[in-house]
């Protein structure tokens, strides 16, 4: 097996709570939504992604 590297297609700010999810349409990182409403958080935020969690990018290939 080939291990391969995966992209994310979630992200949330740790400081203001902003969501985003990856539009692959767009190829573009777009807000999220709850209800119809955008989780925008403060738009003033300098957002730090939450690079360091649990998301792993190497993924083993089933073939």
């Amino acid at each position: 097996m080939t291990p391969r590297v995966r992209t994310p297609t979630a992200r949330v700010c740790e400081r203001c709570g902003r969501a985003e999810r990856w539009d692959d349409d767009l190829e573009a990182w777009q807000l999220d939504r709850d209800d119809g409403e955008k989780l925008i958080g403060n738009p003033h935020c300098l957002h730090e992604w939450d690079i360091n969690g649990t998301f792993n990018p190497v993924a083993e290939n089933d073939s």
